[in-house]
């Protein structure tokens, strides 16, 4: 299995960026496809972006388009999250999660591992 960490998340004010990072350990990195979710409270968990093994293909949900780019790093065992021109709706307890040898996903039930999350608030 793989265990994962996130970090990165924080407090902005809107328009700003930030980057989440998570990291992985356990099995081979690049058997994994990667996604990140997002949940705000009292909503159900949404997908955010997810990248393929070895990073050559992305996508993402059509309300962080053009504004978040996922990526990764296999030689570091990490994939990132880059927020940028943030809003208040961005607000979330953002999740990395992982999907052995197989192609990405956007459903939550896709994945099988999961962090713990970590909390990105935006202020208007």
């Amino acid at each position: 299995q793989v265990q994962l960490v996130e970090s990165g998340g924080g407090l902005v004010q809107a328009g700003g960026s930030l980057r989440l990072s998570c990291a992985a350990s356990g099995r081979t990195f690049s058997d994994y496809a990667m996604g990140w979710f997002r949940q705000a409270p009292g909503k159900e968990r949404n997908f955010v972006a997810t990248i393929t093994r070895s990073g050559a293909s992305t996508y993402y949900a059509d309300s962080v388009k053009g504004r978040f780019t996922i990526s990764r790093d296999n030689a570091k065992n990490t994939v990132y999250l880059q927020m940028n021109s943030l809003k208040p709706e961005d607000t979330a307890v953002y999740y990395c999660a992982a999907r052995y040898r197989a192609a990405w996903a956007t459903q939550v039930n896709g994945y099988d591992y999961w962090g713990q999350g970590t909390q990105v608030t935006v202020s208007s």
